[in-house]
């Protein structure tokens, strides 16, 4: 049976001199294995897909596989045209992956029924167990909680990456138990996992992992306090995160540490002054030697 649990990385895809920077993907992820994640996301809306070429997503996803060993990854998959989708699951099911992550029909934002629709094809296609991507902010449409329900009815479907924004459907996913809930809103992620969540798709997690990964620990094992402790430290890396587009924040953070270059692909660009400002200010503060200890 899949276990989707746990802190989850939706992986950024560091560039150099507009490639791919295979090298630093790798140690991205090796990094993230050492700090004890429950697996990785490849291809997910931080990775940048869009501005990636089908042959550099599949050379992006297969660095991702060699490096994570035997963690889990989940490959992202989607799109409006539903004979491409299907097409690019066929390949997809002939990876060692744990599964793929599949949001609705993006711009044509299709009825409640032809997202039904869409998602059974995909599942029925697929060998591979389906994460549900409720994210309306990007895609245009709400996968409503009666279309939810439907759709955990096939044995594919197995869990959602909720960024639906509702507390009531996130509350009916939990209480219902067919669906596994991975909080995709990280700042609704400590609220979320005290609910009932699985666990979280975080991609603020690329910043003190080890940190987001005992929060989860502490509540799963009832250290309420103490998971609090650590969230409250954690909220400013995270509302930094967000404030501009992502995947920059995150690149940004990381290129003051010399992990990676800080370069996006037009139409995405780098962050504001005022933004590296702000984290140079956070990740002071947060990556101190006294901080580290917290770990």
């Amino acid at each position: 049976m899949s276990n989707f649990s746990g802190i989850w990385i939706p992986l950024i895809t560091p560039f150099n001199d507009g490639t791919v920077d295979h090298g630093a993907l790798s140690g991205l992820v090796r990094h993230y294995a050492e700090a004890g994640v429950a697996g990785f996301v490849a291809l997910g809306t931080t990775g940048e897909p869009a501005a990636l070429s089908e042959q550099e997503q599949d050379a992006v996803l297969n660095t991702i596989l060699s490096a994570a060993g035997s963690l889990p990854v989940v490959a992202g998959v989607g799109g409006n045209h539903i004979e491409s989708v299907v097409e690019r699951i066929g390949v997809l099911n002939l990876k060692p992956i744990a599964g793929i992550l599949v949001a609705a029909p993006y711009y044509v934002r299709p009825a409640q029924a032809g997202i039904v629709d869409y998602f059974t094809v995909v599942a029925d296609e697929s060998r591979l167990p389906v994460i549900l991507y409720d994210i309306p902010s990007r895609t245009g449409v709400e996968l409503q909680i009666g279309t939810l329900l439907e759709l955990a009815s096939h044995e594919r479907i197995v869990a959602v990456k909720d960024c639906g924004g509702s507390l009531d459907k996130s509350l009916a996913l939990i209480l219902d138990g067919r669906l596994q809930v991975l909080c995709g809103e990280d700042l609704d992620m400590f609220g979320s996992l005290c609910a009932g969540a699985s666990g979280a798709i975080s991609a603020s997690a690329h910043l003190m992992p080890e940190r987001f990964v005992a929060m989860a620990k502490a509540l799963d094992e009832g250290r309420l306090a103490g998971a609090r402790d650590l969230w409250h430290s954690l909220v400013p890396i995270v509302r930094a995160a967000f404030a501009e587009p992502n995947p920059g924040p995150i690149k940004a953070a990381l290129s003051q540490y010399g992990i990676i270059r800080n370069e996006l692909r037009a139409p995405m660009t780098v962050v504001s002054a005022e933004l590296m400002a702000r984290w140079s200010s956070v990740l002071k503060e947060e990556f101190s030697p006294r901080s580290r200890l917290a770990h």
